[in-house]
């Protein structure tokens, strides 16, 4: 198998992912009326972007820790909370999951692809 599905699949994840959480703590369900500091948590994201698109597997390796935190913070939020912020929040752990299996998928297909020659 090729790793061009698992690096699209990271791609697409991590840009969904950074715009729910620019909608969610800007208009949708922010913390505060009017939006809320959270938003800058998007930023975050956006730190292993250009890694990730010009397909470094050191970004790869990295960014498969580094997207836990927002893991666990919809998992929290999810059990915690109610309404559209629970469904936003499931919205994220499930963005995050095919993130993580992108991530995943094409380090290890890279490395095949590498050991093939």
């Amino acid at each position: 198998m090729s790793s061009r599905p698992f690096h699209w699949l990271a791609v697409l994840a991590l840009l969904a992912l950074i715009f729910l959480s620019l909608a969610w703590e800007l208009w949708l369900a922010p913390l505060r009326p009017g939006g809320s500091f959270l938003a800058l948590k998007a930023a975050l994201l956006l730190l292993p972007l250009m890694g990730i698109l010009k397909e470094r597997v050191y970004t790869y390796q990295w960014s498969s820790m580094f997207i836990l935190a927002f893991f666990m913070e919809g998992v929290m939020r999810g059990w915690a909370d109610r309404g559209l912020t629970q469904q936003l929040a499931l919205a994220e752990v499930a963005l995050t999951v095919l993130f993580f299996v992108g991530v995943v998928g094409y380090v290890r297909e890279k490395r095949r692809e590498l050991a093939a020659g």
